[in-house]
């Protein structure tokens, strides 16, 4: 899961303004928060504990990145067909986990902004 940001030019120019360390701060800050809650119980779905245990958070050329190595994370993330010709919904859990922490981030990001400006 990575974040990228696009809208309002104003908004834009004024994220220009802070430090690429600024902005690394908090956007690392974010995906921990992230990762800790998908290690948290409720924060991933927990069968044989696999999936929780393959969360990992990296720090990319890019930014730092937060995501499952388990080869099924996308089934049950995004939900799957099964052999009898079924189909299982996805749980979402990842998608959760960033939604819940997206104000978090919009409002560090415009603290930030105000402090810079």
């Amino acid at each position: 899961m990575k974040f990228s940001v696009s809208g309002d030019k104003q908004i834009l120019k004024a994220l220009n303004q802070l430090s690429a360390s600024q902005y690394e701060a908090i956007v690392k800050i974010n995906m921990t928060e992230i990762y800790n809650r998908g290690k948290r119980p409720g924060g991933t779905p927990v069968r044989t504990g696999e999936l929780r245990q393959s969360l990992n958070l990296s720090r990319e050329k890019t930014g730092y990145d937060v995501g499952y190595t388990k080869e099924y994370a996308p089934d049950v993330e995004y939900g799957h067909r099964t052999t009898g010709g079924g189909y299982v919904d996805g749980q979402h859990y990842l998608k959760n986990n960033v939604d819940k922490q997206w104000p978090q981030l919009v409002s560090d990001i415009q603290k930030e902004v105000k402090r810079v400006v």
